[in-house]
């Protein structure tokens, strides 16, 4: 199963919630306040693996009395550096076959942004986001407007190729300088594949983002989350930074449940023959490190429901490594493995 070399290249399991607390509270980590990268600024212009991105967000909500929480209305520092880690061909998640062109991925607490979405979707077959309903105005037009300047700058770099391929005497040897920032093995994510001619980037192909409100505590958890009939289940959920309090512990590791569980109810649904093709369902959390009562409380009650591992820093980018304030573990439910198989 793909599923073992995975859990295998990740090393030991957490056992202990305490320990793996004590652990990571005792590296020297940053200030970085809240984790905002600016909370004032209406609107932000980021490069995230080599992709210049323009990012709408919302000091106003933020600041707002509004009932349920206003954190997803800002773009929050870990989010860029673990879109690149997920997105990237090195992740551990596509060299060991977890994710790959056919995956459908789920977001939980996608915040306004849908930085990682931009990132992985083009890579992988289906990804939905999901949160409140506050944040869909935003998230919305943060994928249109990203995805069709991806369409805009891969369509104006394709033509000045092809202008210089014109140009160049029989004897020149092309040359190619990669732009400042850029890994050499990321292929950016573009969308020209899947746009009309009229350079329109949602017409003319498949939806691959779909963004559906999904409220932890009042929400069913159901195949139609997935927002097609041909996949009742996700190959992978995510979640970045979404855990605050201790207060969302119990509704967000619920929800983790609940979707993982899809995929056995898939599985039990279909042929003898087709079962093997499905891995279990692979949950991915990315948090800073802030407070570390909050920390011990989600991996306490994350390891009632999962076997975690901590992804150790030689699958990380640099952002995310010891030291950063951040940290990324990957969960399966019990139910779905043994530690004695892995």
């Amino acid at each position: 199963m793909k599923l073992d070399g995975l859990l295998r290249a990740l090393g030991a399991p957490v056992l202990d919630a305490e320990e793996e607390t004590f652990e990571l509270f005792s590296q020297d980590l940053p200030s970085q306040n809240l984790g905002f990268i600016d909370s004032r600024a209406s609107t932000l212009e980021l490069t995230v693996a080599g992709r210049d991105l323009t990012i709408h967000q919302s000091p106003g909500i933020l600041s707002s009395n509004r009932a349920g929480g206003t954190t997803g209305a800002v773009v929050w520092k870990i989010t860029p550096p673990f879109a690149e880690w997920l997105a990237s061909p090195s992740n551990p998640l596509f060299t060991h076959g977890v994710l790959s062109p056919s995956s459908v991925v789920v977001e939980l607490g996608c915040g306004i942004s849908g930085i990682v979405a931009l990132l992985l979707a083009p890579r992988i077959a289906r990804y939905v986001l999901t949160d409140q309903p506050y944040v869909a105005k935003l998230v919305e037009q943060n994928l249109a407007e990203n995805n069709n300047n991806s369409y805009q700058q891969s369509t104006t770099s394709s033509s000045a190729k092809a202008s210089a391929r014109g140009n160049k005497s029989p004897r020149a040897t092309p040359t190619s300088t990669p732009r400042a920032g850029r890994s050499a093995l990321f292929r950016p994510p573009v969308a020209a594949r899947n746009v009309s001619r009229d350079g329109n980037a949602t017409a003319g192909r498949k939806k691959t983002t779909h963004f559906t409100p999904l409220d932890w505590e009042t929400d069913e958890v159901t195949p139609s989350l997935t927002g097609v009939r041909e996949a009742p289940s996700f190959d992978v959920v995510v979640a970045c930074d979404c855990i605050y309090n201790e207060a969302l512990v119990e509704p967000f590791v619920t929800t983790c449940v609940d979707l993982c569980r899809l995929r056995g109810r898939a599985a039990a649904a279909e042929a003898e023959a087709e079962q093997a093709l499905l891995l279990p369902c692979v949950c991915v959390v990315a948090q800073q490190l802030r407070d570390p009562l909050v920390f011990e409380a989600w991996a306490t009650r994350f390891a009632t429901s999962f076997h975690t591992w901590r992804v150790p820093d030689e699958w990380l980018v640099p952002g995310l490594r010891s030291n950063s304030g951040f940290v990324v573990h990957v969960g399966v439910l019990k139910g779905d493995i043994t530690l004695e198989a892995v």
